[in-house]
């Protein structure tokens, strides 16, 4: 059976197993745009334009977000 793990429909065949893979999605939607919305305030507050851009463009759940804000920038304390 294609695409169930247990007997059940991993997305949504079953209440819990469809509920929970909400939950995962709702959580990742939410940890990606915070992260996202922090570097790009940060880019833009110090015009680093092609951070902004970069930023705005590409997606990685808030990794390279997180890089940027910790390891990148030079001004960490803003």
């Amino acid at each position: 059976m294609m695409g169930s793990w247990g007997g059940y429909n991993m997305f949504g065949g079953s209440f819990f197993p469809g509920m929970t893979f909400g939950i995962v999605m709702l959580v990742l939607i939410i940890w990606t745009i915070y992260w996202k919305y922090q570097a790009l305030w940060h880019a833009a507050k110090h015009n680093n334009k092609v951070w902004f851009v970069v930023l705005l463009l590409v997606n990685t759940l808030g990794i390279l977000e997180i890089l940027y804000l910790h390891v990148f920038s030079k001004n960490n304390k803003s």
